[in-house]
């Protein structure tokens, strides 16, 4: 991808949707074999969504936070990423994400049911509140839109070390309306920081719809205003986010700045296990977007170019299926977290 001018706003790639376009796999310098891990991690994502959602329905998961319907997103924009070596901080809707960059369905599990075998605090943070040294996740904080500044500060260390990582920062569009998405971008386009701001624009702010977070159309729009590209992408396409995803890092990794992508997805379930999105969204409309489902989306395009199977589809369903289950039950036999632990690592001052 050459340069682009500082302040350019650009369009995603398009969706591929016909066997013959879906050939642009290759020119991404993706295998089939990596088509059919991105399928798996997405169909992993979904399935142990689901299962997080049953388990607080029995009332085992006192909380459940979903990122159903984002599954393109999270997916294709990790599978871009040089684990272990980019900063990632994602927010509390990307499950996709942290199984991409090495989190298994049992980590993940054990923060939903505050076992003491959960990696990222033991048992004692908010489920989905990712955090891992190892895979270069700073800790997760809960107030909406913090850890884009605390990407900023991560990218800026990096580029002090002159160290070769990216950082990139997941949000929702919600968060842009706070100050910290202002000051970040601020702060990045005036010292070009290695950052990529990853919007998963899924429509709602809780309850309030986009119409009522901005006048403008589009999230990446803002982006003009601190000097550099905003790129909006089709989030339901997940070979499409990982393009956009791929060259925003080239980018800055040839110290050319930042770059705000926008994913305009949906997400198909309420706000949270505690919302109940009928009060504010109609059945027709989320109807609508379930027919625009990424995974069947996936599906259907790898079925059409004959890297999937019907059989193998089955197949891959089933060993999923059979990971969310021994998640599970490791979870459930895992112990809780003694009661003495619970100021362990808690600051005071």
């Amino acid at each position: 991808m050459e340069a682009l001018p500082r302040g350019r706003i650009m369009r995603g790639p398009e969706a591929g949707t016909s066997a013959a376009g879906y050939e642009r796999y290759k020119a991404l310098g993706l295998t089939e074999k990596d088509l059919l891990e991105i399928y798996h991690n997405m169909v992993l994502t979904r399935l142990l969504d689901e299962r997080m959602w049953v388990l607080n329905r029995q009332g085992k998961a006192h909380f459940v936070i979903s990122g159903r319907g984002q599954e393109a997103a999270q997916v294709g924009s990790a599978y871009a990423l040089r684990k272990r070596v980019d900063f990632v901080l994602p927010y509390y809707r990307d499950l996709g994400v942290v199984l991409v960059l090495g989190l298994s369905a049992s980590n993940v599990m054990a923060g939903v049911l505050a076992r003491a075998t959960d990696p990222c605090s033991g048992g004692r943070q908010m489920p989905c509140h990712f955090g891992e040294p190892q895979l270069r996740i700073p800790t997760s904080s809960s107030p909406v839109a913090t850890q884009i500044t605390q990407a900023v500060g991560v990218a800026l260390a990096s580029k002090i070390k002159r160290e070769e990582a990216v950082t990139i920062v997941y949000f929702g569009e919600g968060a842009t309306s706070k100050g910290d998405f202002h000051e970040g971008l601020n702060f990045a386009g005036i010292h070009r920081l290695p950052l990529l701001f990853f919007c998963e624009n899924n429509a709602y702010a809780i309850s309030v719809p986009l119409t009522k977070q901005m006048a403008i159309e589009n999230v990446a729009d803002r982006a003009n205003g601190y000097g550099f590209p905003g790129v909006v992408v089709d989030g339901n396409d997940v070979l499409a986010v990982y393009e956009a995803t791929k060259q925003a890092l080239d980018r800055a990794r040839r110290g050319e700045g930042p770059t705000l992508i926008e994913a305009k997805t949906y997400r198909l379930i309420p706000h949270s296990s505690d919302d109940d999105d009928r009060r504010y969204r109609s059945r027709e409309e989320v109807e609508a977007w379930r027919k625009q489902d990424p995974i069947e989306r996936f599906k259907l395009d790898l079925l059409k170019a004959g890297i999937l199977t019907e059989a193998l589809d089955a197949e891959v369903r089933e060993g999923v299926a059979r990971e969310v289950d021994d998640a599970t039950e490791f979870a459930e036999q895992s112990p809780s977290p003694p009661p003495e632990s619970a100021l362990l690592h808690v600051y005071f001052p």
